[in-house]
């Protein structure tokens, strides 16, 4: 792998990261949202699982020669925005900011797939993909609970 491939591995890579350190503070927010003890071990299950992929993004990212990031960029943002708005409107509209954001993860995840170099790629393919799946496919189930 030459330098400029490996320098685009870590952009994306970190790209990721942020949306994933998005994802946990989208969820650290909905958590309070509810007082079902079961419903908060629910949604605390799925937010250890982004957290796993924060730690194993960081750790590719380092492996690569690159700094992780350590803010949740733009995406976390607006997250926080639109979670803002969620608290005041009730749980249902919670569990769709977060909804919205596994789609778009599960998204990003697809559409910049190809951009990786082989190695980055079977990672990602091995290691997050298919948590991306169960966190994005639990929620929707989830959201029909609620």
């Amino acid at each position: 792998m030459n330098a400029t491939s490996t320098k685009k591995d870590i952009d994306q890579l970190n790209e990721f990261l942020r949306g994933e350190r998005s994802a946990v503070e989208t969820y650290n927010q909905c958590i309070e949202k509810f007082d079902e003890p079961q419903m908060k071990d629910q949604l605390r299950a799925l937010r250890s699982s982004h957290q796993k992929r924060v730690a194993q993004l960081e750790s590719r990212i380092t492996e690569l020669g690159g700094k992780p990031d350590s803010t949740s960029g733009a995406w976390g943002s607006f997250a926080k925005l639109v979670e803002g708005g969620a608290k005041l409107l009730g749980k249902s509209p919670a569990i769709n900011v977060i909804e919205e954001g596994e789609d778009h993860g599960k998204k990003l995840y697809d559409d910049e797939l190809d951009s990786l170099t082989a190695g980055t790629r079977s990672f990602i393919v091995e290691h997050i993909i298919p948590e991306q799946r169960r966190t994005h496919d639990t929620l929707a189930a989830l959201r029909r609970q609620v």
